[in-house]
């Protein structure tokens, strides 16, 4: 009998949409919606990543390094494996308390490779059948190392992340947009945590679509559910990292940024003031640029003890 289990395009209910408005708004979930950043990847994230991939005899060095890449710089809110790679293979051997004792960092070549080939879908499923089709036992074998991880992932953070409401002026601005606008989910989180934390707070009935990682890539994501579809200058992504903001510029979108740190504040202007410019046709140009010269500030390139 043949699998059918990989032909089933998960992205249709993006490439099916319809818009009702002129004006369409993504939304990042994770960080920028709801406070489960810090939560996820403190918690659940990096106790897995140090048992999974060898990382105990320098754990310290391994939390400081997950803290930079996944929470305090340019690719904050990045692919798991993506975030995963860079820390076992750029951050922790360069990390001071690496060099110190002298230990050598493992590496996973095979798993490498399947996170830099452009056309790996970077999920579970896409894990999945990169394993169907590997013939060498070793790449096989590093693989399934690694979905068993990010499953491992997956189970805690069900077990863990329970109870997080969204952000204050989040719910207010969903229900000041859905009227307004066209309003989708854009995430690079598995679609089951996205569909859980929404619902359970009752804002799910504020958007069309939750897109999480099944679905593809952020870009894809409005590449599929906006592309033809609206006016140049009525679509706006709604992110807290750098890549919200390339997915943004990817399909040729307006980005709003919710700051690191600064979230509340952030959700209250985009409340009070942003959304209004976007649906007045005045926030292209200066103000765009003034918000994202801002939140550029809030994301460094370096680690500290790099610089």
């Amino acid at each position: 009998m043949q699998d059918t289990r990989y032909e089933i395009d998960r992205a249709q209910p993006l490439k099916n949409f319809k818009p009702k408005h002129r004006f369409f708004v993504g939304i990042d979930s994770d960080g920028c919606a709801f406070d489960t950043m810090g939560i996820k990847q403190r918690e659940c994230f990096c106790p897995w990543l140090i048992a999974y991939f060898g990382l105990q005899p320098v754990a310290q060095a391994a939390r400081e390094c997950k803290d930079f890449a996944d929470l305090f710089s340019k690719t904050r809110g990045g692919n798991r494996h993506k975030t995963a790679k860079r820390i076992i293979s750029e951050l922790l051997p360069n990390h001071p308390m690496t060099k110190a004792r002298d230990f050598k960092v493992p590496q996973y070549p095979h798993y490498f490779a399947w996170v830099d080939d452009p056309d790996s879908l970077l999920s579970n499923d896409g894990l999945k059948q990169a394993i169907d089709e590997a013939s060498d036992p070793e790449v096989k074998h590093e693989l399934e190392h690694a979905l068993a991880w990010s499953e491992r992932v997956n189970w805690a953070i069900g077990e863990i992340v329970k109870d997080m409401p969204p952000f204050p002026f989040v719910r207010e601005s969903l229900e000041k947009i859905q009227p307004l606008a066209d309003v989708i989910v854009v995430s690079a989180t598995p679609c089951e945590a996205l569909a859980r934390e929404w619902e359970e707070h009752d804002i799910a009935k504020y958007v069309e679509v939750i897109a999480g990682q099944e679905m593809g890539k952020k870009a894809q994501h409005l590449e599929y559910a906006t592309k033809g579809r609206y006016e140049k200058n009525h679509v706006l992504m709604v992110g807290d990292a750098q890549g919200d903001m390339k997915a943004a510029k990817a399909n040729d979108a307006l980005f709003y940024p919710i700051n690191p740190g600064d979230e509340v504040k952030s959700w209250k202007r985009f409340h009070d003031e942003a959304f209004d410019k976007f649906m007045n046709g005045e926030y292209a140009g200066d103000y765009e640029q003034k918000v994202t010269a801002e939140f550029d500030g809030y994301l460094p390139e370096l680690p500290p003890w790099e610089k």
